[in-house]
């Protein structure tokens, strides 16, 4: 697959509604787009097994507990505690092949498998740290891909966002903590961090890169173009900055970008 296929995928997934996002294609077009000419294979046979496995567990076991054991147990995918900070850490198909990564990633890995096999689970947008959340005759569990899937208690989620900082007004009220993000969310949180890694290490190819495809994943939002803006202009491409100013600026809700001088200051160096 070529980049441009993958920002054809990425478009068409970014046109799609929440229930149709095609998050395990999606994920892997982000892949491509990072790093083209890939073998994307190994991350739909995990995806398929995944599928499979889970499928033969439900009814024999909770459903918290048959997707942690086939995901953790069975499949071996697990949170990288050495290399926490490695880029393939972030990457769909290096996950694929090491069976190691950031929750974020493996998620995409519980949540393809949990909507096949019929059960419902959402991604958790936890402050630091990316949690499933899936639904049992009990009521809603959150699980933690990054450590074998285990089942992260309230009091832990409350101790959590407490040293996330998060006020204990809010760290006590499991309806905020646990509430469950879109699949087109979960994806964009992995851009996000590549966004910011990419940005801390300078590398503005890459931050491009990153903020274009949430730029295609929502549409209609404008800070990706801000980014995709700000990464060109650190590049010297000006032009191409000053297109993504334009996109932004012709979506609705960017009165504060409109305010802002940065359109002018762009235009400028031009001149």
């Amino acid at each position: 697959m070529t980049r441009e296929k993958a920002e054809a995928i990425l478009t068409s997934a970014g046109a799609a509604g929440d229930d149709g996002f095609p998050l395990l294609e999606a994920a892997i077009a982000c892949a491509i787009h990072d790093d083209p000419l890939r073998d994307a294979e190994p991350v739909r046979t995990l995806a398929h097994s995944a599928c499979e496995r889970l499928k033969e567990r439900i009814g024999a076991e909770g459903p918290d507990d048959a997707l942690s054991e086939t995901m953790a147990a069975d499949l071996r995918l697990n949170g990288d505690l050495l290399h926490y900070d490695h880029p393939d850490n972030t990457d769909i198909i290096a996950v694929a092949e090491r069976r190691r990564g950031l929750s974020a990633a493996l998620a995409v890995f519980y949540l393809h498998a949990a909507k096949a096999a019929g059960l419902k689970a959402a991604g958790v947008d936890f402050p630091g740290h990316f949690l499933v959340r899936v639904e049992t005759g009990e009521g809603p569990v959150a699980l933690d891909p990054f450590s074998q899937g285990r089942l992260v208690m309230p009091s832990e989620l409350t101790r959590r966002a407490l040293r996330a900082g998060l006020t204990p007004h809010v760290a006590d009220r499991l309806d905020i903590l646990m509430a469950p993000v879109t699949d087109r969310q979960t994806l964009i949180r992995l851009q996000n961090m590549l966004f910011s890694r990419a940005i801390h290490s300078r590398d503005y190819d890459a931050a491009e890169r990153s903020a274009l495809r949430r730029a295609l994943l929502d549409p209609d939002d404008h800070r990706p173009w801000l980014d995709v803006a700000a990464a060109r202009e650190k590049q010297g491409a000006l032009t191409g900055s000053l297109q993504a100013l334009s996109r932004a600026h012709g979506l609705d809700g960017v009165e504060e970008a409109r305010r802002s001088s940065t359109f002018e200051r762009v235009r400028l160096q031009l001149n």
